[in-house]
C-alpha cells in the first residue's frame, strides 16, 4: 500500500465544496462547527468493514467519496472539512472499552478494546475542543442510545451509558493528538492485535448487526 503523507486532505476540491456548502449562512466558526459536525456524523454511516489496507480508508477525500467510514475516517473529514473552512483542527487518540459493537465484529476482533478510536480536536473560541462524529444518529437509535450532540463548547467523547443505563463507552488509554493520521502506526498495532481483520475480507451491514447483539 502507497500512503500519501497527507490524510487530511482539506485542499481536496471534494472537501472543499462539501464544506463550504455545509456552512454557508454560517457567521461565527462555533456555528460553522457543529454544521460540519452534524453533517459528518449522519451524512457518513459508519461502517467498521472498511478495507484497512486501502489508504482512502483513513483519508479524508476516501470516506467523503465512499459515503462510510470508521472512526479514524470521519474524524479526519470533519478535520478537513474544518480546516477547509479555516478552523484549525487536529485528531485525537484513545484506546478504549467499547460495549456498543456486534457480536459478530467483537468475534472477529476477539476482544472489546478498540485502539486508535480517534477523535476531532477544534480550536473554537480560543480553546480546543473535542468531538466525535463516529457514530451517526440512525445507528444510535437502533441500538438504543441517544446520538452523541456537540454544542462546539464543550467536549463531546462517547456517552458512557446507554438510554437505558448500560455501559457503552470506557476510555483506558489516550494516545494523544497528531496533524494527520498515524497511519502506520494505526497499521501496525491494528494487524498485531486484529489478525483476523487482515486474514480475511471482513463485509457486513454493521447497523443491522448492531442491532441483534
Amino acid at each position: 500500500m502507497t500512503m500519501s503523507q497527507t490524510f487530511i486532505d482539506s485542499d481536496h476540491p471534494e472537501v472543499v465544496s462539501f464544506a463550504t456548502s455545509a456552512t454557508a449562512g454560517a457567521a461565527t466558526d462555533l456555528d460553522r462547527a457543529v454544521k460540519l459536525y452534524y453533517l459528518v456524523r449522519d451524512h457518513i454511516r459508519y461502517d467498521p468493514y472498511v478495507d484497512y489496507d486501502d489508504s482512502s480508508s483513513f483519508r479524508a477525500s476516501g470516506v467523503l467519496s465512499a459515503g462510510r467510514g470508521f472512526c479514524v475516517g470521519k474524524a479526519a473529514l470533519l478535520a478537513a472539512c474544518a480546516r477547509a473552512v479555516a478552523i484549525p483542527a487536529r485528531l485525537g487518540f484513545a484506546d478504549v472499552r467499547n460495549h456498543m459493537t456486534s457480536a459478530r465484529l467483537k468475534e472477529l476482533l476477539q476482544t472489546d478494546v478498540f485502539c486508535w478510536h480517534a477523535y476531532t480536536d477544534l480550536h473554537i473560541g480560543g480553546s480546543w475542543v473535542k468531538a466525535t462524529p463516529a457514530f451517526d444518529a440512525q445507528l444510535c437509535r437502533r441500538i438504543g442510545t441517544s446520538p452523541l450532540d456537540f454544542d462546539g463548547t464543550q467536549d463531546s467523547l462517547f456517552q458512557p451509558v446507554d438510554t437505558d443505563g448500560q455501559r457503552r463507552m470506557e476510555y483506558i488509554r489516550h494516545r494523544g493528538v497528531f496533524e494527520d493520521v498515524p497511519v502506520v502506526e494505526i497499521l501496525r498495532d491494528f494487524k498485531r492485535t486484529y489478525p483476523a481483520l487482515f486474514q480475511q475480507r471482513s463485509t457486513g451491514d454493521f447497523r443491522s448487526e448492531a442491532t441483534t447483539e
